[in-house]
C-alpha cells in the first residue's frame, strides 16, 4: 500500500470510531479498520487489566478461529505469558524509547523488537497464521492495551514498514478510544443522578418507553414502583439541606438494595423526594414484596418519617398498557392514594376489586386532579 492508500486507510479508520455510539462499535471500528490498512486477513484489540494482571480481548475481527468470538466474554490471558507487556512498555519505553511496534512469525521475530514471543508463536502456528505485527496503545500516558493483526500463512509477512505503519494505526485507535471514553462519561452523567449515583429521570424515561414496548409485542411483565420519602421538608427545614441530602443518600442506597432483589431492576431517583424502581420480567407479585420490604427498611431509617409506596404492574388488572405514559401514571396515583391515606405498605394498581379507585384516579382527565399522578412532569417521550 503506497503513501496515499494508507493516509486513506488512517482517515478511514478515525472516522469509523467517531461514527461509534457505544465501546463495543469503537472496538469493532478500530480493529476492522487497523486490519484493512495492514492487509491483514485477522486483527484484534486487547485491553491491559492491571488489577487482574491480564490482557483480556474486547473484540476480533476477520477469518476467526473457533475459538475466536467478535467480542469475547471471557477471552483473557495472564501477562505473565506475554513478558513484553510489561518490559517493552514499562522498562524500555519508560527509559527514553518510544512504543513501537513489532513483528512476529510463526518462525519467530522478523522485525521490530523481538520481545518474548514464545505464546504468539504457537498461538500463530495454532490457528495457521504466518505472521503478525502487534502495536502497543498507549492512553492518557498509560499502556492500556495492543492492537494485533495477523496474516494466514503463504501470505506476505509483515516487514518494518507494517510495524512503523501499525505504530501509527494504533496512536489514531488511541484517539478514538479517549473520545470514546469521554462520550461515554458523558452518557453516564446524562443519565445518574448526582447525588445518590441512582439512574435520573431521563434514564427512567427511555428505559420504561423501551419495556412498555416489549410488553406489547412479547407480553413482558413491566412493573413501575413509585416512591415519595416522606419528612424531608421537615428534615430541610429543621436540621438543614446538608442532613436532607444525607437522608435522599441512605435512602437511594435502601432502594438500591430493593431493586438488586429484582432481576435487571432499574433503580432511579426522579427527583426531589421522589423514587422509582423499574422491573422487567419479575412477577407483580415478587415487585410487591420487594415494594413491601422496600417501605419497611424506609420506616427504619434514622431521619424521615417511612415511604409512600405505589406499584403498578401490567400483570395485575389495569386494562391495555399503551404507553409508558399510562403505567407511570397509574403508579402515581397508587402512590398519591398511599400518601393520602399513610399506608404503610404499597398501595397496587388494580387490586382493590371492579372500580379500583387508583385506577379510576389515574385515568380521569388531568383537569380533574390537579394533585394527582399528574402533578409530576414525568411525561415519557414526546
Amino acid at each position: 500500500m503506497g503513501e496515499d492508500g494508507r493516509l486513506v486507510a488512517v482517515v478511514a479508520l478515525a472516522q469509523g470510531m467517531a461514527a461509534a455510539r457505544t465501546p463495543r462499535e469503537s472496538w469493532r471500528a478500530a480493529t476492522l479498520g487497523a486490519c484493512r490498512a495492514l492487509s491483514g486477513d485477522f486483527a484484534a484489540l486487547s485491553v491491559w487489566e492491571r488489577d487482574l494482571g491480564r490482557l483480556r480481548v474486547l473484540a476480533n475481527v476477520g477469518d476467526r478461529a473457533a475459538d475466536e468470538d467478535e467480542f469475547p466474554a471471557a477471552e483473557a490471558y495472564p501477562v505473565h505469558q506475554f513478558p513484553e507487556i510489561t518490559e517493552f512498555l514499562h522498562e524500555r519505553w519508560a527509559a527514553g524509547g518510544e512504543p513501537n511496534a513489532w513483528v512476529e512469525t510463526a518462525q519467530g521475530p522478523a522485525a521490530g523488537r523481538p520481545g518474548y514471543c514464545h505464546q504468539r508463536v504457537a498461538a500463530l502456528r495454532r490457528r495457521g497464521r504466518g505472521s503478525c505485527v502487534v502495536a502497543p496503545i498507549v492512553l492518557h500516558g498509560r499502556a492500556w492495551g495492543e492492537l494485533y493483526v495477523a496474516r494466514r500463512a503463504g501470505a506476505r509477512v509483515f516487514d518494518r514498514a507494517d510495524a512503523d505503519f501499525a505504530t501509527v494505526l494504533a496512536a489514531v485507535v488511541a484517539a478514538g478510544l479517549a473520545q470514546t471514553e469521554r462520550l461515554e462519561e458523558a452518557r453516564r452523567l446524562a443519565f445518574t443522578d448526582a447525588l445518590t449515583g441512582l439512574a435520573n429521570r431521563r434514564a427512567v424515561d427511555v428505559r420504561l418507553e423501551e419495556a412498555v414496548e416489549r410488553h406489547r409485542a412479547e407480553g413482558a411483565v413491566v412493573s413501575l414502583v413509585v416512591c415519595d420519602l416522606n419528612g424531608l421538608k421537615r428534615v430541610n427545614d429543621t436540621r438543614g439541606h446538608a442532613v436532607g441530602d444525607r437522608l435522599l443518600e441512605r435512602f437511594g442506597s435502601v432502594l438500591s438494595l430493593c431493586g438488586a432483589m429484582l432481576p435487571g431492576a432499574l433503580a432511579a431517583r426522579l427527583g426531589g423526594d421522589e423514587f422509582c424502581l423499574l422491573a422487567v420480567g419479575p412477577s407483580a407479585d415478587d415487585v410487591v414484596k420487594v415494594a413491601d420490604e422496600l417501605c419497611r427498611r424506609a420506616g427504619e431509617l434514622e431521619l424521615g418519617e417511612g415511604v409512600a409506596c405505589g406499584v403498578a404492574s401490567t400483570q395485575d388488572p389495569i386494562g391495555p398498557v399503551a404507553s409508558a405514559r399510562r403505567l407511570f401514571r397509574l403508579a402515581d396515583a397508587a402512590q398519591y392514594r398511599a400518601k393520602a391515606v399513610r399506608a404503610g405498605r404499597p398501595v397496587v394498581a388494580g387490586r382493590q376489586g371492579p372500580d379500583d379507585p387508583v385506577v379510576r384516579l389515574a385515568d380521569e382527565p388531568p383537569s380533574g386532579r390537579e394533585r394527582t399522578a399528574e402533578r409530576r412532569r414525568f411525561r415519557g417521550r414526546p
